[in-house]
């Protein structure tokens, strides 16, 4: 029996390994090429699961676990940015499953946060309310910031539902938790930094609509901007950057600034590829440049042909090397 405990396939230093890469993977994943990571994500993913198919101690297998279900939301972003949306859903519960097996709330919250994502972009903006709002509703999601990604996520999907009143008071929520949230288990793609949140809340006022919430959009996109270029270029998104942007655009665009939209809408088509939400993000915007009262001027006539060119390049959707 003494023996038969005493039997692991992993001890300290591999742990601590793990935990070093996926560690640097978090960070890596904001502002490094896909293309560079997706074979390491893939790599360690598959050692982490072989190494579980072995023997553990109970606590080393939970350890095992949460690694498991970080990579597995790693992945789950790969495949989002790609826009392979059935392989992201299935990264997904993984996630989650990894999270229910080692009891680990804080990864379980951020799983569910995800789902939330990829739900508003396939345009199901109930469920993403909905499975924002099961994040931090269902059981305590720990510490960090996670509960105030599920609000602004919430937030943004509830405005896009047409439910303003509800989206406004989920945006107050959210910065209340920012206010009291405590550091991050995991740095990254697995923090909700405060440029992120201010780049949600412009979303979430332009789709709140009005004059008065389209002023304050533009208030929020511009200090998301700042954020962003006044950080560390290692910690810069420039998939939320581009977002910032955008709703900028939109804004001034709504605004009747088409100087100031023609602006914004340059820093973004600048970029060699986009991540598939991007790539929507420009599509939506042609529509709307496409409807009355914009379509006609000459101004909107050029933007819509430099959106047209920009969303016919090889896009990083394109991409095949996406983690199976």
């Amino acid at each position: 029996m003494a023996r038969f405990a005493a039997t692991t396939n992993v001890n300290v230093l591999v742990l601590e390994q793990l935990d070093a890469d996926l560690d640097r993977l978090a960070r890596d994943f904001v502002s490094r090429p896909l293309p560079l990571l997706i074979p390491e994500i893939r790599h360690l993913r598959r050692e982490v699961f072989r190494l579980l198919g072995g023997r553990q101690h109970p606590n080393q297998a939970r350890h095992l676990y949460v690694t498991a279900g970080w990579l597995c939301g790693l992945a789950a972003h790969v495949s989002l940015d790609l826009g392979h949306q059935p392989s992201a859903s299935t990264h997904a519960r993984s996630a989650v499953q990894c999270a229910d097996v080692a009891e680990h709330p804080a990864l379980r919250a951020w799983a569910r946060s995800f789902q939330s994502l990829a739900a508003y972009w396939t345009g199901d903006y109930r469920r993403a309310a909905d499975l924002a709002c099961s994040g931090y509703q269902d059981r305590r999601p720990g510490p960090g910031t996670v509960t105030t990604r599920l609000l602004s996520l919430e937030a943004r999907a509830l405005a896009a539902c047409g439910d303003r009143r509800t989206a406004l008071r989920a945006l107050a929520l959210a910065q209340e938790a920012r206010c009291v949230a405590d550091a991050d288990e995991l740095p990254g793609l697995f923090a909700f930094p405060e440029a992120k949140q201010w780049a949600y809340t412009g979303t979430t006022l332009l789709a709140v609509g009005g004059q008065p919430q389209v002023r304050r959009a533009i208030l929020a996109s511009n200090r998301a901007v700042e954020l962003y270029h006044g950080g560390l270029e290692a910690e810069r998104s420039p998939g939320d950057l581009h977002a910032a942007h955008l709703d900028l655009a939109t804004a001034y665009l709504t605004d009747g600034e088409m100087e100031g939209a023609a602006q914004e809408l340059a820093s973004v088509l600048a970029a060699p590829s986009y991540t598939a939400s991007i790539a929507i993000r420009l599509r939506n915007l042609y529509a709307l440049m496409s409807s009355e009262p914009y379509r006609d001027s000459r101004w909107v006539v050029d933007l819509r042909e430099d959106i047209r060119e920009a969303t016919t390049r090889p896009a990083l959707a394109s991409n095949p090397t996406e983690p199976r």
